[in-house]
């Protein structure tokens, strides 16, 4: 057997922990900016999806993803020590599995505060296997997109855009929040959401400089524009802001960040550090764009992952077609900016093939669940907030007078209608 390389596999380690913490990042990010009532739920949605997502990748979803037929790697036949690359096989499978689980995981600040918690597992599980493990298939393992030569580093379409396309399907099978465009809904822990963004901040380092898959020159170039792309989009969004209202939110410094983040994965061992700070400006513009003109629709993307995830996953798919520079990566071909307009062509190709995919097949497997189950909360139930309805536990003790109320109000119907109201 021939040696492993020790560099690159302390370095696929390293980054495997580091994605793998993203999603209970992801679970502060979106829980801070819903309503207390909602907030044990919402983290849920994220860690529940470490459980059941990962899972089922290792049963099957992995050997649809990266094996020579959908059954080959099945309950990881296959799947030993021996090398895959530089790396271990299994650490290979480990690392890929962290994406699968964060891409199922994003779907959920679509939904949240009125999806129910069983059907919504049931759909992450399934939508792991049935929309992501093929997308997946298709840009990295050998499929059609790949030969195509689309480029896509880290995750620009088979993460943020395929999680965006399922995310507004959702978002209009489930319907709105009962008290969607009546009242406000303020979010009930800023620092919540600030401390996930950083947290996200810093899980990316192993998403993106990961995604070279060892301590080399791929990963040094994917560390440094993942760590520059950010703090032009939150500049720009922070200047956007001012201009707009003469105040900077900490919502849209989180949000900024995740824009930036999220653009510069599919460039980010394509690009030059200074593409890469143009891209991260870039993306700021329509994502801040999108987010507002949502806010005044009917459509309750709650936690707006098609502005952020959707609009910015696309912008830097595309964006990749027009920066990406042979003389950084190495490997990869130029982009419209450097001869080669043509790859611009590939790029939107592999967003709208993603899209359609991503949009048909989420909407699918939702009525398919919808047979078995009721998908969302009734309205006493989102009345008293998920927390308790779904989970029987709240993130915040309200003391005795909330024990008083809470256990009559699950008993009694006409109680519960009263707190409700």
């Amino acid at each position: 057997m021939p040696a492993t390389n020790a560099a690159d596999t302390a370095w696929l380690l390293v980054s495997t922990a580091l994605v793998l913490m993203m999603t209970p990042a992801l679970g502060f990010f979106y829980g801070g900016m819903v309503r207390a009532k909602n907030a044990l739920n919402t983290l849920m949605m994220s860690f529940s999806a470490l459980g059941f997502v990962g899972l089922a990748w290792a049963l099957l979803g992995y050997s649809i993803a990266f094996g020579s037929t959908p059954l080959a790697h099945a309950l990881l036949r296959g799947v030993t020590l021996d090398l895959k690359g530089t790396i271990p096989h299994l650490l290979f499978f480990g690392y890929q599995g962290t994406f699968a689980i964060i891409t199922a995981a994003l779907i959920s600040g679509a939904i949240v505060e009125r999806m129910r918690f069983g059907p919504y597992v049931a759909f992450i599980t399934l939508w792991s296997l049935l929309v992501y493990a093929p997308v997946a298939k298709w840009v990295w393992g050998g499929g059609w997109l790949g030969r195509l030569g689309a480029l896509d580093f880290a995750g620009g379409t088979v993460v943020h855009v395929n999680a965006a396309a399922a995310a507004i399907v959702c978002a209009l099978v489930v319907g709105s929040r009962k008290d969607y465009a009546r009242q406000a809904i303020l979010p009930q822990n800023v620092p919540f959401t600030l401390l996930g963004a950083g947290l996200l901040w810093l899980g990316w380092f192993g998403f993106n400089a990961g995604s070279a898959l060892g301590a080399n020159r791929g990963a040094v170039l994917a560390f440094v524009n993942t760590m520059l792309a950010p703090t032009a989009t939150l500049v720009v969004w922070t200047l956007l802001d001012l201009v707009r209202t003469a105040k900077a939110t900490a919502i849209g410094a989180a949000t900024g960040i995740v824009v930036g983040l999220v653009a510069i994965t599919p460039a980010a061992g394509f690009v030059s550090p200074i593409s890469a700070i143009l891209i991260g400006a870039i993306a700021a513009v329509p994502s801040y764009y999108a987010l507002l003109y949502r806010a005044r629709t009917r459509l309750d993307d709650s936690l707006d992952v098609v502005a952020a995830h959707g609009v910015g996953g696309v912008v830097g798919a595309l964006l990749t077609g027009v920066f990406a520079q042979s003389a950084w990566s190495g490997v990869a071909g130029d982009g419209a900016l450097f001869g080669n307009v043509r790859q611009l062509g590939i790029q939107a190709i592999a967003v709208l093939a993603t899209i359609a995919y991503s949009s048909v097949l989420t909407f699918a497997i939702l009525k398919a669940i919808a047979l078995a189950a009721r998908l969302r909360a009734d309205v006493r139930e989102e009345g008293l907030g998920l927390d308790f309805t779904q989970h029987g536990e709240e993130a915040y003790s309200r003391g005795e007078g909330a024990i008083l109320i809470s256990l009559p109000a699950a008993q009694s119907p006409g109680l519960r209608d009263e707190v409700v109201a």
